[in-house]
């Protein structure tokens, strides 16, 4: 346990590190974005000489890394900024978003692990029998499938040809749970396929590799129940499909974005679009350091969860 700890101090540690990497990063590329803050605020009925005067009382004209600075005091304070007019709080467009961003991801990743452990523990255990055979093929097309692909697909054939479910929009939970679950298996199947399909060819691959192991060979001899020897293969098992998780994971929050576009989704992708359409770089700049940093925090999860199944790396 100290070892643990000890581990999970150090990768929290780093952090703040990550955070303030990658504050600079989206800081600086959004600072070559050919919108012009001032145009935007103003409106194209502006003056040269009022565009003038918003640039010099919002900074615009400082040193880059003078912006910098001031741009990451703001973001101590919480302030993101407000959006172009209308205005409103940037943070406050995105405390909305967020939200219906991170069920999607959640919907869909928990989609993708039950399809996957269920595929590739049947795969491993009908080992080059006609279930394998037909798990490794599934898994090669819902690889090669791109989700906004699938999804459209999804939209034509359960939404407009069988009616089953809406081809787009948003029920809030508090409202209507079932009008929720509804709006949100469409897309969250269209998110969860294809990470579903390459996580399952890794169980399937780890499942097989602990199978051939001595002290499976001897807990058949000793006549343990199957439920038992399976449970304790696919921990062992679990361990290298943990490591690719947290990037599976990062996919489906940058592939949510998408999706959220094609099922019509109020969440980051619909702010990410809007900001980009209208030139506002500190809505882009508030939505994208969101996503990063969500990003990171789940890796770090990751990483910490891998510790408690692996205990062989605490040593290390």
């Amino acid at each position: 346990m100290v070892a643990f700890l000890r581990l999970a101090l150090r990768r929290v540690a780093i952090m703040p590190v990550m955070v303030l990497g990658i504050t600079l990063l989206v800081f600086v590329v959004l600072q070559f974005s050919p919108a012009d803050p001032a145009y935007n605020a103003l409106g194209d009925s502006a003056s040269p000489a009022a565009r003038a005067a918003f640039a010099e009382a919002h900074g615009l004209n400082d040193p880059l890394f003078v912006r910098y600075f001031a741009f990451l005091g703001d973001l101590l304070r919480g302030d993101l900024g407000v959006t172009v007019p209308p205005s409103q709080p940037v943070a406050d467009r995105i405390a909305t978003a967020f939200p219906l961003t991170l069920q999607l991801t959640l919907l869909g990743l928990a989609l993708a692990v039950a399809l996957a452990l269920t595929a590739g523990v049947l795969s491993a255990m009908y080992r080059d029998r006609w279930p394998d055979q037909l798990f490794r093929v599934l898994s090669m097309a819902g690889v090669a499938l791109p989700s906004f692909w699938l999804g459209v697909l999804l939209i034509q054939q359960f939404a407009l040809a069988m009616g089953l479910f809406p081809t787009g929009g948003y029920v809030n939970p508090a409202d209507s749970f079932p009008g929720w679950l509804e709006s949100m298996t469409l897309p969250a199947v269209a998110l969860a396929l294809p990470v579903a399909a390459s996580l399952a060819r890794l169980v399937r691959t780890s499942m097989v590799s602990e199978l051939d192991r001595d002290y499976v060979r001897t807990a058949r001899g000793s006549g343990l129940p199957p439920f038992l020897i399976i449970r304790s293969v696919l921990r062992n098992a679990l361990v290298t499909p943990l490591t690719v998780l947290g990037v599976k994971v990062g996919y489906m929050l940058s592939g949510a974005v998408v999706i959220e576009a094609i099922f019509d989704l109020p969440g980051m992708g619909k702010l990410i679009l809007e900001g980009v359409t209208g030139g506002d770089v500190g809505l882009v700049q508030g939505t994208v350091l969101t996503i990063a940093v969500a990003f990171l925090v789940v890796n770090v999860v990751v990483d910490l969860l891998y510790l408690l199944v692996n205990p062989r790396i605490r040593t290390v």
